[in-house]
């Protein structure tokens, strides 16, 4: 039966599934990775499904170039301190020296408030919600596919609002169509908060955040939903007149979801058998095995062709195997790639009109079978169960992963053994925040329950719960 993976093989078995299951390959760019097909597909599906959510409350598309003039982030100087680090700069094109260099965008508020500076005149031009889907570099210098690689892929979405608090109200907005993207479409428990200062995007007022938690007791900072200091617009002089005449400077947020997701979505689920796919989001959800050689067997293949644009018919997504393989090599393949459900059918099945059914969560040898007549409404009944059966896992994860601690003594004696979520007080200063270091830990967020009267660190009255946890 497959287990979990143990925290020691974690990182290993990580690196080893995505690239045997084809999610990924090597690439020569230093800090880069190819997304193969199989992985892309998943990208796919979420960029569907964020899209989509975020369409139904008013963002639309746009995009903006990939190279951003140095002064343009200079121009906010929290933003450029927080991201120098990471920048790549191009300095030469056309073979000669450029007057003034471009960074290639590390994210765009830049550039995008270039342009609302000329598309926000008034208090009619409000809300603008704009959204685009884009690449971006970040300069790494430790790599992992899907995790933290100096290119990867997101969404970014960056709106303006006449007030502050309209603002703050549609960065929450955001943040519930994030949990819901992992909670309902990737079947991961997430914890949706907001951070400490210390741990904001640099030049926001506000930064919300949703986390999970991966099977090695890591946190990881799933995506972020900022609401921006007035500085970040005032820079770039976007300005509005408001019903009285008055000029105005518009509060904006900027909210972001990455390919990071694909590898939560690896961590979260995968076990010793490979890969596990969330039903919603897998690319194949049903993969058919018919049993024996094609063309010894017409009618088998006939059948699994009715069968593959029944379920077609219903929206599910099938793939047939007819690979020259033993039936043992396809049923390892798929599995170790996480397909939700495999069906079997072979001669004897189709004298008994029905098929073997199995689904990924269930012991290798255990089969069910299944007539024909009610096969559609089993498999959609079975998906929807795999759904639950993998977030409930993925909840009892982190249930029997949070721990209480009083102080940073009780954390450093279990943090490395024991990984999880630690919840203790806080006095709320940085100085406090920043010994977590000692452990090699972060502030994940502030937690909405306080239950510790002192600080972890200093031992003041505490202010607040925070969750406390080593991450990716």
């Amino acid at each position: 039966m497959a287990q979990r993976i143990a925290k020691q093989d974690f990182s290993e078995w990580y690196n080893s599934i995505i690239y045997k299951t084809e999610m990924v390959d090597q690439s020569p760019t230093r800090g880069c990775a190819v997304i193969r097909p199989y992985g892309y597909a998943l990208w796919e599906a979420i960029q569907k499904e964020v899209d989509t959510q975020i369409k139904k409350v008013g963002v639309q598309n746009a995009y903006f170039p990939l190279l951003i003039p140095e002064s343009f982030l200079k121009k906010e100087a929290e933003h450029i301190e927080g991201f120098a680090p990471e920048l790549a700069v191009v300095t030469h094109g056309g073979g000669k020296e450029l007057e003034e260099p471009y960074v290639v965008r590390p994210t765009s508020e830049t550039i995008i408030y270039d342009s609302f500076s000329r598309w926000i005149k008034s208090y009619r031009d409000l809300p603008l919600k704009i959204n685009q889907w884009a690449n971006v570099i970040r300069w790494e210098m430790r790599s992992r596919p899907f995790l933290r690689t100096t290119e990867f892929l997101w969404q970014e979405g960056h709106t303006a609002h006449a007030g502050k608090e309209e603002a703050l109200i549609f960065a929450k907005q955001i943040l519930e169509i994030y949990r819901q993207l992992a909670e309902d479409f990737l079947a991961i428990p997430v914890i949706t908060s907001e951070k400490t200062a210390n741990e904001r995007f640099p030049g926001a007022e506000t930064t919300l955040t949703f986390e999970g938690l991966m099977q090695d007791g890591r946190a990881l900072q799933m995506g972020t939903s900022h609401l921006l200091a007035l500085s970040f617009p005032a820079s770039f002089d976007v300005k509005f007149q408001d019903e009285a005449g008055a000029m105005q400077t518009p509060w904006c947020t900027s909210w972001a979801v990455t390919t990071r997701l694909i590898g939560a979505i690896v961590m979260v689920h995968g076990d010793t058998r490979g890969l596990v796919m969330p039903p919603k989001i897998a690319p194949i959800q049903v993969v058919i095995v018919p049993i024996g050689k094609v063309e010894q067997q017409p009618a088998v293949q006939a059948q699994a062709e009715t069968i593959k644009a029944d379920l077609e018919k219903a929206g599910i997504r099938v793939h047939i195997d007819n690979r020259e393989e033993r039936p043992g090599a396809k049923f390892f393949h798929w599995e170790e790639r996480g397909v939700p459900l495999r069906i079997e059918l072979g001669a004897r099945d189709m004298e008994s009109q029905q098929v073997v059914m199995v689904d990924r969560l269930a012991d290798e040898n255990a089969k069910q079978t299944v007539p024909w007549a009610t096969l559609t409404q089993t498999v959609i009944d079975q998906l929807a169960s795999l759904h639950t059966r993998l977030f409930d896992r993925a909840a009892q994860f982190r249930q029997d992963h949070w721990f209480k601690a009083e102080t940073l003594a009780d954390i450093a004696a279990k943090i490395e053994d024991a990984p999880g979520i630690y919840q203790t007080g806080w006095c709320g200063k940085t100085d406090c925040e920043l010994e977590l270091k000692t452990v090699k830990a972060s502030v994940r967020c502030l937690w909405k329950t306080p239950e510790h009267k002192n600080c972890f660190a200093c031992g003041a009255a505490s202010t607040g719960d925070i969750l406390v946890a080593k991450s990716y």
